[in-house]
């Protein structure tokens, strides 16, 4: 065969082969999901699956996630396993950690916000502006932040009205805020997790127990926790992430990384915190046309809040420095000025 019609052929070949390939040639990336919540809990068919379905379209099948069948760690190792990989995609709660990230501890003191979407979101652009660079969210690429809107005072037996209300009673909290915040009431914090609350109440371990409404309907505490407080804009919150090992996102292209950051960042968290507000309404309805009482806090008490509140961030931000956080002030103002913002 003449030698330039046999290397017309190889390269004639070669194109047909080429274009007979599988889509397989392209990168593909199938990154693990732990999560800690049971399929049935609405943040996983209304918050996770959305997105995950979402990541899925945007970057064209080159990017999937595949959830765990089980936890791969106890939820508060969850950050820990997407920083050492375990875990490529985490969530969790912050308070989980108290020491290491004492940069959030500002979220979680009362009165912070009730309307969730508007605090998670707030929250995000916080840590956008102020903490990006700090030295504890090293190793994980945060995707997104939320909080609960707003955790509330949930009793078994009385209301609790006033400052003397609280005067002895053991009440299931979590979290370095609401234990501060439970021992300058009077109370007895008693430290466990919130699904050990049914347990603790059934033994008359505990009198009460802190919680978001949603959570008491949830974690089906309905029929041991029938008198509730609720704070206006709380008495206190819960701050969550979602992250991603940071190796194994800057294994993903640049063109999927902004994909994904398109339905991340400030969508997703808006995305989480418009579920919990919708899951806290419902709650609430539930448990006032179940008979439960909803009881308005006095002046006094929210005087008596209000004070422990300050006094929280005056000792905060007099301590951020050694904690590497130089403008707590300023980030504070900010995240208030964002909520105040979104709100309106």
């Amino acid at each position: 065969m003449n030698r330039k019609i046999f290397i017309r052929s190889l390269a004639a070949l070669g194109i047909s082969l080429g274009m007979s390939l599988p889509p397989a040639v392209h990168a593909q990336t199938t990154l693990t999901m732990s999560s800690w919540v049971p399929p049935t809990h609405f943040l996983a068919k209304d918050v996770f699956e959305p997105w995950i379905a979402e990541v899925n379209r945007v970057t064209e099948g080159r990017v999937s996630i595949r959830v765990l069948p089980k936890p791969v760690g106890a939820p508060a190792q969850h950050w820990e396993l997407a920083r050492k990989g375990v875990a490529d995609i985490t969530w969790g709660n912050f308070t989980y950690e108290p020491d290491r990230f004492k940069t959030m501890w500002f979220a979680e003191v009362p009165m912070m916000g009730s309307h969730c979407a508007s605090t998670s979101v707030a929250l995000w652009r916080t840590y956008q502006k102020y903490l990006g660079n700090h030295e504890a969210f090293k190793g994980v690429q945060m995707l997104a932040m939320g909080m609960l809107a707003g955790g509330q005072i949930n009793h078994g037996s009385k209301p609790m009205a006033t400052p003397e209300d609280f005067k002895g009673q053991k009440i299931r909290m979590g979290g370095p805020i609401q234990k501060r915040l439970l021992e300058d009431m009077g109370a007895v914090p008693v430290s466990a997790p919130a699904p050990k609350a049914y347990e603790m109440l059934e033994g008359g371990v505990i009198d009460a127990s802190l919680h978001g409404l949603e959570s008491v309907v949830n974690f089906r505490l309905d029929g041991k926790l029938k008198f509730h407080t609720v704070i206006p804009e709380g008495f206190y919150d819960a701050t969550f992430f979602i992250g991603i090992n940071e190796g194994k996102w800057q294994q993903i292209s640049q063109k999927d990384r902004d994909a994904i950051m398109a339905i991340s960042g400030e969508v997703l968290s808006r995305k989480w915190g418009q579920q919990f507000d919708i899951q806290s309404k419902s709650a609430e309805e539930k448990l006032r046309a179940a008979g439960h009482t909803f009881t308005a806090p006095s002046k006094e008490l929210l005087q008596r809040i209000g004070q422990i509140r300050q006094t929280m961030l005056n000792e905060w931000i007099a301590e951020a420095p050694s904690f590497g956080l130089k403008d707590a002030k300023g980030m504070l103002g900010f995240y208030e000025a964002s909520y105040k913002e979104l709100r309106k």
